[in-house]
């Protein structure tokens, strides 16, 4: 396939991201998503082959258009979903903004890791061309990652640690869900693991929220969490103080 063949599935575009990584960032939300949080706030992004199809170098000459806001600290940001799904267009697309001197994050989940072929030779590529991962991990413990997310997280540890061998900037950030993954334990456990890699440049607690709960209504799914309610102040500080330190 000739490169400028390779077409992404975009669900969603945000000019002015300031959330995603530093300073001002284009959000590009990838289409399609194999895990299944309990807690997902866009499950409108899990279907795969959906959204609007663009090729790299369409995708970029919208982004240009917002360079002049981005300054020295901005960006573009590839999110989803889950943009690792997506990893031949991702890889194109990267490769054509770090030709451009752009910076760039990729907001990951981690789930479709491995390193069987031709999988892990393309994620190394990718790497070459990420300035910054930001690095979700839903759940420390594996079981209870799978009761959460449908999915082990044994891939995604070992992606961060590959992550870390090789000293590429990560951002780590945890959704605190009451009920789920908020108990000591399991805060302790996590930034144990935290502590062993050495290139984590930032921890963000993110309070599980219900502001989503009306899309999984519009796609006629019930909704796991149902009668939960966001973590209180003093749960988010506390797992603040564990993971942050």
């Amino acid at each position: 396939m000739n490169s400028n063949e390779i077409k992404g599935y975009v669900h969603s575009l945000e000019s002015f991201g300031s959330v995603d990584g530093p300073g001002v960032r284009y959000v590009i939300f990838l289409s399609g998503c194999a895990m299944r949080c309990q807690f997902c706030h866009n499950p409108d992004t899990w279907k795969l082959n959906s959204g609007t199809l663009y090729t790299a170098d369409e995708l970029l000459e919208k982004t240009l258009a917002y360079r002049p806001y981005w300054k020295d600290k901005g960006g573009i940001t590839v999110s989803g979903g889950e943009p690792l799904l997506q990893i031949d267009f991702l890889l194109e697309f990267f490769k054509k903004a770090k030709q451009l001197g752009i910076n760039t994050a990729l907001d990951t989940s981690g789930n479709p890791f491995t390193v069987q072929e031709p999988f892990h030779s393309k994620w190394k590529e990718l790497m070459q061309y990420t300035d910054l991962v930001l690095l979700d991990i839903k759940h420390i413990d594996d079981e209870q990652h799978k009761f959460l997310t449908g999915h082990g997280n044994e891939n995604i540890l070992q992606m961060a640690r590959e992550l870390s061998d090789m000293d590429k900037p990560v951002w780590i950030r945890h959704v605190l869900v009451p009920k789920r993954n908020d108990k000591d334990e399991y805060l302790v456990k996590l930034s144990e693991f935290i502590h062993t890699l050495k290139n984590v440049k930032r921890v963000e607690v993110l309070p599980y929220h219900t502001l989503g709960i009306f899309k999984w209504e519009n796609l006629g799914i019930k909704y796991p969490l149902e009668g939960i309610s966001p973590p209180s102040k003093e749960r988010v500080l506390n797992a603040e103080n564990i993971l942050c330190n």
